[in-house]
């Protein structure tokens, strides 16, 4: 599975009062990468995929560590974790690489479900065969929905179901 690797600079307006990248920032960092990333397919091939509009469904964003300003940009990695008819879901890490002198950092954990959009007829679209072809370049398997599987098969491999729900 490829990742799309987007570098992305700090701004010094994207610092809030404590001194730390702003929350509402980290989803313009994503939007940036995420744009990067659909984009590829489209410039200098005549491709008209992604080019006519998507929406954001859905994002949710874990927090792990505060950034703060620094010249230096950060990576911000991004993945595709699922591919439907008519939406897709992008995961992301926003983070430091590890170095020589240093472990990898992670500061941010997010995903986002994008709708393909027709503009024109202000309505979503179907993912095309060629997006589809492209988005499976960098297809990985969801982790929650990857972690929820295990612990089902574990639950009933155990017998340790009631009513459909896992025994606490």
């Amino acid at each position: 599975m490829a990742r799309h690797h987007y570098r992305c600079p700090l701004r010094w307006a994207d610092m809030d009062a404590f001194g730390h990248v702003n929350n509402v920032v980290f989803l313009r960092y994503l939007e940036e990468a995420r744009i990067d990333f659909m984009f590829r397919l489209a410039p200098g091939e005549g491709s008209e995929s992604f080019t006519g509009g998507s929406v954001v469904a859905r994002h949710e964003i874990d927090y792990k560590l505060p950034l703060v300003h620094r010249h230096e940009p950060v990576l911000i990695e991004s993945w595709v974790t699922r591919i439907g008819a008519a939406s897709l879901t992008i995961r992301y890490e926003v983070k430091d690489e590890a170095t020589e002198d240093a472990p990898e950092t992670v500061y941010v954990r997010a995903e986002t479900v994008v709708v393909p959009y027709n503009l024109a007829a202000g309505r979503p679209r179907r993912i095309t065969a060629e997006e589809r072809h492209f988005l499976e370049e960098y297809l990985d398997e969801p982790v929650a929905a990857s972690a929820s599987a295990s612990a089902s098969a574990s639950a009933s491999a155990s017998g340790d179901r009631r009513e459909g729900r896992l025994a606490a």
